[in-house]
C-alpha cells in the first residue's frame, strides 16, 4: 500500500480518536452534571440518578458521534438499535455494580461513576467504530465535502 495512503488514513483515525474524546468529555458532563442535580439537590436514589445521567449522555453522544465523530448516513434506527443492544447489556451491568459498590460497600459515589464512565468511554468508541458504523464511517455529506477538498489541494 502507498505509504502516503497509510499516514493519511492514520490521520483520520487520530481526528476520530480526539473528536470521539471531545464528544465523550461534553457527554460527561451531562452525565456528571444531571447525576449531581438529581442526587445532591433533590436526593433521589442513587441507581435512578445514575440511569437518567447515563440515558442523558448517551443519547448527547450518540447523535453527535454518528454526525461529527464516525461521519455515518447509516440508518439512524438500525444504529440507534445497535447501540441500545450494548446499553442494554452495559446499563443493568454497569447500575448494578454502581449501586453495590455506592451503596453496599460503601465507595465514594463520584469515583464509582468516574470509573465506570471510563470503561464506558473506551467500550462505547470500540463498539460504534467497529461494529455499528464499521461499514458507513465517512459516508455522510461533510464526509465528501472533506474528500472533495483533500483532491483538490
Amino acid at each position: 500500500m502507498d505509504p502516503q495512503h497509510n499516514r493519511k488514513k492514520t490521520g483520520r483515525e487520530l481526528l476520530r480518536t480526539i473528536k470521539y474524546a471531545l464528544v465523550a468529555a461534553s457527554a460527561g458532563v451531562i452525565q456528571i452534571g444531571t447525576f449531581t442535580l438529581l442526587n445532591e439537590l433533590l436526593h433521589w436514589d442513587y441507581w435512578v440518578s445514575y440511569l437518567i445521567a447515563l440515558v442523558l449522555s448517551v443519547l448527547w453522544n450518540f447523535t453527535l458521534n454518528r454526525r461529527y465523530t464516525f461521519q455515518s448516513a447509516s440508518d439512524v434506527k438500525k444504529a440507534m438499535l445497535l447501540v441500545f443492544l450494548y446499553y442494554l447489556v452495559f446499563t443493568p451491568l454497569s447500575t448494578w455494580l454502581e449501586d453495590f459498590l455506592a451503596d453496599t460497600c460503601g465507595w465514594n459515589e463520584y469515583l464509582v461513576t468516574g470509573s465506570n464512565m471510563l470503561i464506558n468511554f473506551v467500550t462505547e468508541f470500540l463498539y460504534p467504530r467497529f461494529f455499528v458504523f464499521r461499514d458507513t464511517l465517512d459516508t455522510t455529506d461533510l464526509a465528501e465535502k472533506k474528500r472533495r477538498a483533500d483532491r483538490a489541494s
